[in-house]
């Protein structure tokens, strides 16, 4: 709405009236409420920080014993911390239930640190979107799947553990339905020195091995649990795995969630040409980001208590804009490891697609990054890997924090 108002400063001994000129401008509204009349000195602090802010972006009027307050854009941990300040300087409290009432907004965008009040979910809109689902038969792949509902406890011997061994004879030891949610990175077949790992296959044999074990990773995964998968393709091989793998796993009836780019920046790659250099006759395609493949089982909604969600607001409204730009993981030296995701990778995965006390299981569990951001975040785990070294130094880092 556009706002034309005058500033009701009513008890105004030392404060200008200001008239407030009409503004093309929308803004989200909110009226806080107190039991007593504003006083002049908490509308002249609040005439101050509308001027810092920007009256587009953030303004207040004032009647009686209500403040309105009319919303564009903000960075709002900014005003918050001016607030505290404020009334800690001050002992205003007057300042802290605006702040809190506009903290309880919950729905806005994010753009850089503002958040945005109005306009953040102006798109088209589809007219009779579910008819229009219906009619098309949304994942019709996923049609006559056999997957039972009934999900099962995971035995006590695989609860927060790491086990050395083979995934696929490890993983056929546990009941259906037991798991929560998988991430993994599987080798990618790059010939990279993997301990105890042969990484340079004909590609028919690494996909019959590696589907094997996914064929048991869905067997073990809930009803409405998530199958993610980082992985990028061998570019040089023209091997599309990412593709290669999301088929296989429509045809085993998991719906397809989604993709996510997970953008690394790698600027050497960005100004490097190799190919046919300024010609057409075979330019070679160079990528800075691998791929973050999301799967669910069954169903797209997950059941949990609301009591374990611990992704707050914002990171929920960053992160499902499904492009994360993480830088790689730098310690692979020190872990003796060719091909380890950073923690912050994982940390995003688990937050954003479980609840605290989910298990989370990493078939190919390496040095254990999954298995650490899941204790680290108050998820149960199970890291499986064949490198006896790898599973010791998954444990070494599990011992080095104290839960």
């Amino acid at each position: 709405m556009s706002i034309c108002s005058d500033k009701k400063l009513k008890r105004n001994d030392n404060i200008k009236i200001k008239k407030v000129e009409v503004r093309m401008v929308n803004y989200k509204e909110i009226k806080v409420e107190f039991d007593y009349p504003i006083n002049n000195y908490t509308m002249s602090i609040l005439n101050a920080l509308e001027k810092k802010y920007g009256e587009s972006n953030i303004h207040f009027d004032y009647n009686d014993n209500q403040v309105l307050v009319y919303l564009n854009n903000i960075d709002f941990e900014m005003f918050k911390a001016d607030i505290e300040e404020l009334s800690l300087n001050n002992n205003n409290n007057d300042l802290n239930k605006i702040s809190n009432a506009i903290s309880n907004i919950k729905s806005y965008g994010i753009k850089g640190k503002k958040r945005l009040y109005v306009g953040y979910g102006d798109e088209r809109k589809t007219v009779n979107r579910k008819e229009k689902e219906k009619k098309r038969e949304i994942f019709y792949y996923t049609r006559g799947n056999n997957f039972s509902e009934i999900n099962n406890l995971l035995p006590d011997k695989y609860m927060d553990r790491i086990v050395c061994g083979d995934s696929k004879i490890i993983l056929s030891q546990l009941p259906n339905n037991c798991i929560d949610l998988i991430f993994t990175s599987p080798p990618y077949n790059f010939g990279l020195d993997y301990e105890e790992n042969e990484d340079d296959q004909h590609w028919e044999k690494y996909f019959e091995t590696l589907f094997a074990i996914f064929d048991e990773c869905i067997r073990v995964l809930k009803y409405g649990g998530r199958f993610i998968i980082n992985v990028q393709p061998l570019f040089s091989d023209y091997i599309p795995t990412h593709h290669i793998i999301s088929n296989y796993l429509m045809q085993k009836k998991l719906i397809w969630k989604g993709e996510i780019l997970w953008e690394k920046n790698n600027y050497n790659c960005k100004y490097t040409a190799w190919g046919s250099w300024k010609s057409p006759s075979n330019p070679y395609l160079k990528y800075t980001w691998e791929f973050i493949e999301i799967f669910c089982k069954g169903t797209l909604k997950k059941i949990g208590d609301d009591k374990k969600i611990d992704i707050s607001g914002d990171e929920f409204k960053k992160w499902v804009y499904a492009k994360w730009s993480i830088a790689p993981e730098r310690r692979m030296k020190e872990f003796n490891h060719p091909a380890m995701f950073p923690e912050e990778l994982a940390t995003k995965v688990i937050k954003l697609f479980s609840y605290q006390e989910d298990i989370v299981l990493d078939p190919f569990n390496g040095v254990g990054t999954t298995t650490l951001v899941a204790k680290l975040n108050k998820r149960h785990y199970l890291g499986i890997d064949i490198s006896s070294e790898y599973c010791s130094k998954a444990e070494e880092r599990l011992s080095s924090f104290l839960f």
